[in-house]
């Protein structure tokens, strides 16, 4: 992609306004605490303390709006608390260049390796820093400074209370994760009544999951009906594919197709009601015409061999879904210990509401004149039974023992080649040079410069492209409102805190709809604020817009002369992708020669990581269509391509791992050669990717001939040749790059 048009695309990103569903209460309870900590401030001490007072309950709101599992207390406070530092810090270097400027180094480097641990984490650290620019020009000693610190870090425990003491929705994220998991695998029961092998795509299911960890505290709240769908969810995928895939299931047309497109349609409306009920805590009403299709006993005559277990297996998995989604009270860690499930459910969770055989579970169970459903699967390995026969919380360490992991983190992006060690450089050295360019300059309060670099800049190159276009192009509206709004009405002390909070209650309304309609309250709401004080009355529409422009320009230009680019990753990303969807299956293939049950803690581990190795690939290819640089061997198409095969191989893995054996099964001893080929096969391939080669599989195509001469069980003999078509297909992909 040429410059230009990567400059056009990017603009266009960041001017782009969506619709998105807003949350005027939430952002309500924001502006409230911000009012409650000016109007106080105001009282008691004056306009500049609560200027300083405002900016730490402005950030704090801030921090709670942005997307984190974590109690939303915490990030409050965190952030408050860590301004507050900030800003103590700069004012007692303040007076000195040389030692502020080398604070600034220190502080914004810092801040840059924070994007290791997230992106929330990295948003709050790079905030800090440009409040800290405005705020250390209010307080004028050392005692003031400490006062001012103080009630920054007041506007952050008012946040944090308000969040506790006007709890809005509470559980809301989590529940929407869930919600949004389960609607995801009823959105793939629909495409596969009409494409049977549909892509699936893992995001909602990894969001979920990372909602599922919580921290102690939480573990002792959580809502019962938020433990056990998740896990439902991941094993329903599996079934949902077997079931439609015309290689191993029912054939592609005929009385059992027509069959399993009813089934498939039942179960999408059954997930979508389990989604409604979780996402507003509901009771999960079901459509009894998809009640109906699953109960009907005709399945047993239609379908056959395996296609009838998945459909067994499926009313079960479903039946368990609709119970676990029952709203129940909380006792102890957020579980209700119950009756265990109705009859014909078998996911082992043993923790049902009480449903027996008129419940809804059983509603969905299958005829008792029908073959019983698979046994019982145990939890995942990485959640062991808990007390009450859930599986325990999968743990999330708290701010303090955090600590630690971040640091840990930041320290391994100390590397040659790191994007986030390119990022903290480039970051801290255009913020020096746009502080120093602000004291140059004849335009007075030059913190707008620095402050709009560190704020657009992100460790990619269209973020931050199309953020400081978004930036310009917000800062030149609000700043033009609201100084025309201060030059015309002279609004007073009182008026001008309240337009402030107006202009907070705005952006944090409409923050997701777009990072050039936020800005636009950003920028009216540091004009209004420090127009309390007077501090910023007499600088122009003029002065403060060219500031803001310059560092844009600063931040885009940094980003050309000292780049991290995606592109030329592109390669290592599909390998390592490739990598872990061969361990991935050769840990499926392994259980069939050692047979461990449906729950394997390795196939669930390695399943696990081709997922997150899938979703880096996405993302970097993502960020890489922008960037205006070559290919350098591995062209759009060709990425596509290669795309698509893995996303094969690994379906053709799942299909092996529904239909995995019990603990106890007779071994199949040809399937440990299959795995052990698999590894190295995919290994060496992955190697071959990651020096622009052409991966050959000879030593694969001549165990799957074997093992086609060996193996008489159909599924397994068509699984492991999908396995072999898609590695051929990402090999001609390849050598068409």
């Amino acid at each position: 992609m040429s410059w230009l048009r990567a400059l056009r695309e990017t603009a266009r990103s960041g001017l782009t306004v969506e619709r998105r569903r807003l949350a005027p209460a939430v952002a309500a309870r924001g502006a409230l605490g911000l009012a409650l900590v000016i109007g106080f401030s105001l009282a008691l001490f004056g306009p500049a303390v609560a200027a300083s007072s405002a900016f730490g309950a402005f950030q704090a709101a801030i921090a709670t709006f942005q997307r984190s599992w974590r109690p939303r207390p915490t990030l409050a406070l965190a952030s408050g608390g860590s301004l507050a530092v900030s800003t103590f810090l700069g004012y007692l270097t303040g007076a000195h260049t040389v030692l502020f400027l080398a604070l600034l180094l220190l502080w914004t480097f810092l801040s840059g390796l924070v994007w290791a641990a997230g992106p929330t984490a990295g948003i709050i650290a790079s905030s800090n820093v440009a409040i800290m620019l405005v705020t250390i020009t209010l307080p004028t000693s050392v005692a003031t400074a400490a006062g001012h610190a103080a009630m920054i870090f007041a506007g952050g425990v008012v946040q944090a209370a308000l969040v506790v003491l006007l709890p809005v929705r509470p559980w809301g994220a989590q529940r929407d994760a869930l919600a949004d998991a389960l609607a995801a695998e009823a959105d793939y029961a629909r495409r596969l009544r009409h494409d049977p092998v549909a892509p699936f795509d893992p995001v909602p299911l990894m969001t979920a999951r990372s909602a599922a960890a919580v921290t102690p505290r939480q573990a002792r709240r959580r809502p019962a009906e938020l433990h056990g769908p998740r896990r439902l969810a991941e094993r329903i995928r599996p079934v949902l594919a077997s079931l439609a895939d015309p290689a191993v299931g029912a054939p592609a047309e005929g009385p059992q197709r027509d069959r399993v497109r009813e089934l498939l349609a039942a179960a999408g409306e059954i997930l979508d009601a389990a989604a409604r009920a979780i996402r507003h805590g509901e009771p999960v009403r079901l459509p009894p015409a998809a009640v109906a299709a699953l109960r009907t006993p005709d399945t047993g005559s239609i379908l056959t061999d395996r296609s009838h277990r998945a459909a067994l297996r499926l009313a079960a998995l479903l039946g368990d879904v609709v119970e676990t989604a029952e709203p129940r009270t909380e006792t102890g860690s957020g579980a209700e210990p119950g009756t265990g499930m109705g009859p014909g459910t078998g996911s082992g969770t043993g923790t049902g509401s009480g449903v027996g055989t008129e419940g809804r579970a059983g509603a969905l169970s299958a005829p008792s004149s029908e073959a019983a459903p698979e046994p019982p699967e145990p939890p995942e390995s990485a959640d062991p039974p808990g007390p009450l026969g859930l599986p325990a919380p999968r743990t999330r360490p708290t701010l303090l023992r955090l600590a630690p992991l971040v640091l840990a983190q930041m320290r391994a992006e100390v590397r040659p080649g790191s994007a986030i060690l390119r990022h903290a450089i480039r970051v801290s050295a255009v913020t020096a040079a746009g502080y120093l360019l602000g004291l140059v300059l004849p335009f007075g309060h030059g913190y707008w410069a620095p402050m709009a670099s560190v704020m657009v800049m992100r460790p990619d190159f269209s973020q931050t492209y199309s953020r400081s276009v978004a930036r310009f192009g917000g800062t030149l509206v609000g700043v033009a409102l609201a100084s025309g709004v201060v030059q015309t009405a002279h609004p007073g002390t009182y008026l001008s805190a309240g337009l402030a909070v107006l202009c907070a209650f705005g952006m944090y309304l409409l923050m997701r709809t777009g990072y050039a309609v936020s800005q636009v309250c950003v920028a009216a709401y540091v004009v209004f604020l420090l127009g309390m004080e007077g501090s910023g009355v007499t600088q122009t529409v003029r002065d403060r817009v060219l500031l803001t422009l310059l560092g844009g320009l600063l931040a885009m230009l940094s980003y050309a002369l000292y780049p991290a680019w995606e592109t030329p990753r592109l390669r290592g990303r599909l390998a390592d992708w490739l990598a872990a969807s061969g361990r991935y299956a050769a840990a499926v293939a392994a259980r069939y020669a050692a047979p461990a049950g449906p729950g394997s803690p390795d196939v669930r581990e390695a399943l696990l990581s081709a997922r997150a190795a899938r979703v880096a690939w996405h993302d970097a290819l993502g960020r890489a269509v922008h960037e205006p640089v070559r290919h350098r061997g591995l062209s759009h198409a060709a990425a596509e391509d290669a795309g698509h095969a893995l996303a094969e191989f690994g379906r053709a893995a799942m299909l092996l791992e529904a239909h995995l054996p019990e603990r106890g099964a007779p071994p199949l001893p040809a399937a440990a050669g299959l795995a052990e080929v698999l590894r190295e096969a995919t290994e060496r391939g992955a190697k071959a990717v990651r020096e622009r080669g052409e991966p050959v599989w000879d030593d694969l195509r001549e165990t799957v001939a074997a093992w086609d001469t060996e193996v008489t069980d159909p599924l397994l003999r068509k699984a492991a040749r999908l396995l072999l078509d898609a590695l051929d297909e990402l090999s001609a992909a390849l050598a068409d790059a």
